[in-house]
């Protein structure tokens, strides 16, 4: 049941509705998690630009993927698990390779290894020792990807808790959590 409403775009006003407008003609539709955003056109803003430059970035849409799928899983977000499935599925990820990706593993061997230090991160918020970054090194990511790592586990991190706060109604196909709340509480 969401906890903070969502905003309809006929309803929203000012800059809210100008930015729910630009998602709606980018996207197609207008997820409920940036209705809900909408509340603070702030923070709506800030989601957009910096979901929007790590775009531009130099790690690949799959692997921005994976990312978004290991953080959902490691936080039980329900709602970004199920959002970045179906957009995972639309950046070429098969099914069997969200799965993979939630439980931070893959078949290629550069993505497991960025996989795994993302998962890291967050268990170990951000506290990462040389060894594992030496790892992500030798893997072949360079400085600037690494920082996109980082980057794109804050993103997630970010929409996570706004959408654990928020609760808003899962938009796109659902997805549940592989372990839940309680089990990774006890962890």
């Amino acid at each position: 049941m969401e906890r903070i409403k969502a905003i309809a775009i006929e309803e929203a006003t000012g800059k809210a509705r100008e930015l729910l407008e630009g998602v709606q003609k980018k996207l197609g539709m207008t997820p409920n998690m940036m209705r809900t955003m909408a509340q603070s056109p702030a923070v709506l803003t800030a989601y957009l630009n910096f979901s929007g430059a790590l775009g531009g970035g130099s790690l690949p849409g799959k692997l921005r993927e994976q990312i978004a799928l290991v953080v959902g899983e490691a936080n039980g977000c329900q709602y970004c698990l199920s959002a970045h499935s179906a957009l995972g599925q639309m950046a070429g990820l098969s099914q069997e390779e969200i799965l993979d990706s939630r439980r931070g593993e893959s078949s290629e061997s550069k993505s497991r290894v960025a996989l795994r230090f993302a998962s890291k991160l967050v268990t170990e918020r951000g506290r990462v020792d040389d060894h594992e970054l030496a790892q992500v090194r030798k893997a072949g990511f360079s400085d600037g990807e690494i920082a996109e790592i980082v980057a794109n586990v804050a993103l997630n991190l970010f929409t996570n808790y706004f959408n654990h706060v928020a609760d808003p109604k899962v938009d796109f196909p659902a997805v549940a959590p592989l372990i839940d709340q309680q089990e990774r509480q006890s962890a």
